[in-house]
């Protein structure tokens, strides 16, 4: 038995139209607010294991879908069917199918971005936010992916990704290795995160005057030996196989134009008011190099009802690294939020 089956409740599937959707679902139907799992890059609907098993031991109803472009959830050609319209879209008509007037909206990484999008675009729908890693994000000055060139030049990763089929090419040449090289814990020495992509897409800070790349993905991955790298594994083999059995099935293209829509989604945004008046938790990770702490920083001004949490020791993947808190984390602030 694989790890997904033995890790995972059994898939179920919801015809949206344009996709069929791929979801996993715990806890009693119908009962109370449930919690819907938004992944982020490269992960799937897996990556919420531990916070499904929690949510059923809970008493929680929960769902995590694999969103489109991943897993088992079909990934269609255009690149624009991956826009923010469509990704909160899928989640509304995943409501729709399982008869669900509101939830609370639960995202990591690109999944963040999804999430705080939904109580802009879809406030009626959505009973709370809750943000692991990815901070609420207010919509840009200018076309986001001119400033994250103009910051960190033509190799950095989201920059680069806007190229059709090289990063791509990279990623499926070599889907163990690169899973590998996405799937590590920050080494037990690693200072508390600073920096990072923190405000570079809302280009709140100043722009370098010589382009200097940083976050170079495709070219440390083309170089990356994994012999040499002193990271401690962050899964099991058979959660690796899990992972990797699915990105050498789909390929990695349909997460990577989530990231080519970057300036759709800044044009297709302009008139929206960006401000978020349900309950929201912001839960951060201590060692996140991409989305450090610092992220967070602000969001007070666009979140009318915001706590804020710390988990410590935790790189990028914490839902996966810091289990047993983030699920305390979350179940906490449900029961004081959304008691059953």
């Amino acid at each position: 038995m694989s790890a997904l089956e033995s890790q995972m409740p059994p898939v179920q599937y919801a015809d949206l139209g344009d996709v069929r959707m791929a979801y996993y679902e715990v806890g009693p139907r119908g009962q109370g607010v449930p919690i819907i799992f938004c992944h982020g890059f490269p992960e799937l609907a897996f990556s919420w294991r531990h916070q499904l098993k929690a949510c059923e031991a809970a008493g929680r109803w929960a769902i995590a879908p694999d969103q489109r472009g991943y897993g088992l959830t079909s990934a269609p050609e255009a690149v624009e069917a991956y826009d923010i319209e469509h990704l909160t879209g899928d989640l509304v008509r995943l409501m729709d199918r399982l008869k669900i007037e509101k939830a609370v909206f639960c995202g990591h990484d690109w999944g963040g971005i999804v999430v705080w999008q939904m109580p802009l675009r879809h406030p009626d729908r959505v009973a709370g936010v809750i943000g692991l890693n990815t901070p609420f994000m207010p919509r840009a000055p200018a076309d986001p992916i001119a400033i994250m060139r103009a910051r960190f030049g033509d190799e950095m990763y989201i920059v680069h990704f806007q190229k059709p089929g090289e990063a791509d090419a990279v990623l499926n040449g070599n889907v163990a290795k690169a899973m590998g090289f996405f799937m590590r814990r920050p080494m037990a020495e690693t200072p508390p995160a600073s920096g990072g992509l923190s405000g570079s897409l809302t280009g709140s800070k100043e722009t370098s005057a010589t382009p200097e790349s940083t976050f170079a993905l495709v070219k440390m991955l083309q170089l990356y030996d994994p012999a040499g790298d002193p990271r401690p594994a962050l899964l099991t083999d058979e959660e690796m196989a899990a992972f990797v059995e699915s990105f050498e099935r789909t390929g990695f293209t349909g997460g990577i134009n989530w990231y080519r829509n970057f300036t759709r989604n800044w044009q297709r945004a302009e008139g929206i008011e960006d401000k978020v008046t349900v309950p929201s938790l912001m839960v951060m990770a201590e060692k996140d190099a991409v989305l450090p702490p610092s992220a967070a920083d602000g969001m007070e001004a666009y979140i009318t009802d915001l706590e804020k949490t710390l988990i410590k020791d935790s790189g990028h993947w914490t839902q996966q690294e810091q289990p047993e808190a983030v699920n305390r984390v979350i179940l906490d602030w449900m029961d004081r939020r959304f008691p059953k």
